[in-house]
């Protein structure tokens, strides 16, 4: 919104002042992103920027750590490690999110406030305990160290976004469209999947890119639940940032950034379709 011609200085005062903040603040939280990006073409094997990349000199920019990437056994196992780990979780963790959003949905669920904290309570609570805790409890059923073992655990990461996701839809819902179904003859089941869900749909999606990215993104809870076998791209980060300080890590956080980028954006477009459906213009 402009600024009116008759503010008063106060006013004039807050409201450029309050944009220069929030630039402040944006450029504080980005600046770690227009470090890491720039270097990882660097030329060089060492983590600066060298007189060659300062000039701007072709020379000094190179594709050799995502090349390094894309070629090294150690990076492409975690990477398959990743892309089997964090879909499966995140299938887990849309399945079981939208089921408890719809139920605690209802109006006649005792005690829903109790179990929303219950539900969301691994996005408040630290993710060490978490790792620790998951690390014991895993153990004594056997699934420490194995592949199934890590999707539960990233799955319980995830569902917290896909519950708060889902509910924030479920808001907007017009029950009746239920009941008609239901005195048509419909199950619940067909009434779930040909009516809720599609209405649902953007929320659902929006809970599963949350949850995808954080099982994609998570070292900590991988470390203390998983083995050498289910070593994630992550991980591999983690390890080559303690034992050899590889430029590739660079290389491999900047395609990070880049999906983070794309999945945000395809989470802004399902925010619109989302209020369009419900009729609320688009921000």
């Amino acid at each position: 919104m402009a600024l009116p011609s008759y503010a008063s200085p106060l006013q004039r005062v807050w409201y450029y002042g309050f944009r220069v903040l929030c630039g402040l603040i944006f450029f504080f939280l980005m600046f770690p992103i227009m470090v890491i990006v720039p270097l990882a073409f660097n030329a060089q094997d060492f983590f600066t920027f060298t007189p060659q990349m300062l000039a701007l000199d072709p020379a000094g920019y190179s594709l050799k750590h995502f090349r390094d990437f894309f070629t090294n056994p150690d990076w492409q196992h975690a990477m398959r490690n990743s892309l089997a780990i964090a879909p499966m979780a995140t299938l887990v963790s849309v399945s079981l999110g939208t089921l408890a959003a719809i139920g605690l949905s209802q109006s006649h669920v005792p005690f829903k406030r109790v179990i929303m904290a219950v539900l969301i309570s691994p996005m408040i609570v630290p993710l060490i305990i978490s790792a620790a805790g998951m690390y014991f409890f895993f153990s004594s059923i056997g699934l420490q160290g194995t592949y199934w073992g890590v999707v539960l655990a990233h799955a319980i990461l995830g569902i917290p976004f896909v519950i708060i996701t889902v509910t924030a839809t479920m808001v907007g819902f017009d029950r009746s469209l239920t009941r008609a179904a239901a005195s048509l003859g419909a199950g619940p089941v067909r009434t779930f999947f040909k009516v809720q869900l599609p209405l649902i749909l953007p929320g659902v999606i929006s809970g599963g890119l949350f949850a995808f990215i954080t099982s994609f993104d998570e070292v900590v809870i991988v470390i203390f639940v998983g083995s050498a076998g289910q070593r994630t791209l992550p991980w591999q980060m983690f390890i080559g940032l303690r034992e050899q300080i590889s430029p590739t890590i660079l290389a491999v956080a900047t395609l990070m950034v880049g999906l983070s980028i794309l999945l945000l954006a395809t989470l802004e477009m399902l925010r619109r379709r989302n209020e369009r459906m419900r009729g609320v213009s688009p921000a």
